[in-house]
């Protein structure tokens, strides 16, 4: 047989998008072989069947040790809720296969490091889903950034906002629970982390702050369960290149959809970026006649690669499932053994040590160094 055989665990919104990343890649990049789409597993049965003739899997099981056990898998995509993560990725790991795992790693520390130790052990591809890094103008602002377009960065703001949690009498689900990690820091905030992280580095120290907007949410079987972590997260950070920074999460934000908000500041000029405009960034440059400065939107174009594999024309844009295409064109990258564009465990551990320091840091008001954590 040819081609990599590919497991996914979770077929919901980022299991469905997994799958259409594996079933695009080979036709949209037409360098890397395509891979066979060999295994799906569900919660149930007849869950996993249906979505495996939706989604294009040979073969589909209840059980998703299945895939741990089919010699045909070489890699596995897992997708489940946060709490699965480290129990499915260090079995796949440990079976020899690579894996992709949806961010973030897991909402104990504890079993984000022994999902980094079981990557490292193994020798396998282990990466993280942070596919918002593999947005072409996010790289453009990293060549902007890396050729001295805005000087030297001295300030970096970015925030991450959603409305899906934003009416009170939304109905309690999963990630209200403790289980599933802190809330927005978590659920949310490792997202603008991944860019810090590309752009810049990582984080040395923080001080956080975190509030429950809704102290309960009712229940669909009548009254209502206590909320257990934090919708709202506010932090001061250093990263350890010496940039101040600002980053704030909310998933109760009415109005906001998809937004990132990313606004770095430098000594002759500024980068703006909005997630909800992703095809777009802005650019001030402290140059030629005052009277004609401000900012330029620069659209994303064939120019900025690897927007040239789905479109031939500026302006007509990517979308966030286009996103997870090129993180899987890297994944293969990696597994190939070439360099890659992406989070890796090792770097994905770091992130996750940034959450739990926020966390010490609003548990204890004070702030925290990632040593200590």
């Amino acid at each position: 047989m040819t081609g990599l055989g590919v497991g996914l665990i979770g077929t919901g919104y980022m299991g469905k998008c997994h799958a259409l990343a594996w079933n695009s890649v080979a036709s949209v990049f037409g360098d890397v072989e395509r891979p066979r789409l060999v295994a799906l597993a569900e919660v149930n049965a007849d869950l996993a069947a249906r979505k495996a003739a939706e989604l294009g899997f040979a073969t589909s099981t209840g059980n998703w040790r299945d895939l741990i056990d089919n010699a045909d898998v070489d890699v596995i995509s897992v997708t489940t809720p946060n709490a699965f993560h480290a129990e499915m990725a260090i079995a796949a790991l440990e079976a020899g296969k690579h894996v992709w795992c949806e961010k973030p790693m897991a909402p104990l520390l504890a079993d984000a490091e022994r999902m980094q130790a079981a990557a490292a052990r193994s020798g396998k591809v282990a990466a993280i889903g942070y596919n918002y890094i593999q947005n072409p103008m996010i790289r453009q602002i990293k060549a902007l950034i890396d050729g001295g377009s805005i000087g030297t960065v001295n300030h970096v703001r970015i925030e991450m906002d959603e409305d899906f949690m934003a009416d009170p009498q939304s109905l309690f689900y999963w990630k209200s629970e403790a289980s599933s990690g802190y809330g927005a820091l978590d659920d949310f905030a490792v997202h603008p982390l991944s860019l810090l992280f590309i752009l810049f580095g990582h984080v040395e120290t923080v001080i956080a702050d975190m509030v429950k907007p809704y102290a309960e949410r009712p229940l669909a079987s009548g009254g209502s369960r206590a909320v257990e972590n934090h919708d709202i997260a506010s932090v001061l950070l250093r990263l350890e290149c010496g940039i101040s920074s600002v980053l704030m999460a909310n998933r109760s934000a009415w109005g906001r959809k998809g937004r990132i908000a990313l606004q770095i500041f430098g000594s002759t000029g500024s980068i703006l970026f909005d997630q909800e405009r992703m095809n777009e960034i802005e650019l001030y440059q402290n140059a030629g006649e005052k009277a004609e400065q401000g900012f330029r939107r620069i659209l994303a174009a064939p120019i900025h690669a690897p927007y040239d594999r789905f479109i031939p024309a500026p302006g007509h844009g990517l979308g966030f499932n286009d996103l997870k295409i090129i993180e899987c064109r890297e994944l293969l990258s990696a597994i190939r053994g070439e360099r890659a564009h992406l989070i890796h465990f090792d770097d994905g551990l770091r992130i996750e040590r940034s959450i739990h320091a926020m966390a010490r840091s609003f548990a204890e008001r004070r702030w925290v160094s990632l040593l200590e954590s």
